[in-house]
């Protein structure tokens, strides 16, 4: 079992996965950034100078407070603000690899279209059936 785990392991496509991971990571918190900071300010201002990731309904009577945050605190919130704020995130995330995906594979295409196509060699036989014909072709 061992020795099946370490040949997984040394795969190269396990390591593309880390690697993918790792990046994909790092992406999600840029596109995070884009969503919190550029984004969701935007869309405040178009509807008003709303703060969406602030927009909360209190389940609790002892919840008096006007930021999620502090509402947190004193009882249960349902903070649907906070999840329209991933949803949008999610959906940024989602084109963004869909046109990345849909580039590379217009890439891949145009690359196949631009390869030269190699005609395999004939077999051996007809090689030298060839020659053949040409050696009698110059002595006619």
């Amino acid at each position: 079992m061992l020795k099946e785990f370490q040949e997984f392991i040394s795969k190269g496509n396990v390591m593309d996965l880390a690697v993918g991971v790792i990046i994909g990571g790092a992406f999600g918190l840029i596109v995070s950034s884009l969503v919190g900071d550029i984004i969701m300010p935007i869309v405040g201002a178009i509807f008003g100078g709303f703060d969406f990731s602030n927009y909360f309904l209190p389940l609790s009577s002892s919840v008096t407070a006007t930021s999620l945050e502090e509402a947190r605190k004193q009882g249960a919130v349902f903070a649907y603000g906070s999840f329209l704020t991933v949803v949008i995130n999610f959906l940024i995330l989602a084109w963004i690899i869909f046109i990345m995906v849909k580039l590379l594979n217009n890439l891949r295409k145009r690359l196949e279209k631009e390869k030269p196509v190699e005609v395999a060699a004939p077999p051996a036989d007809v090689q030298l059936l060839t020659e053949i014909r040409d050696l009698l072709a110059k002595k006619a």
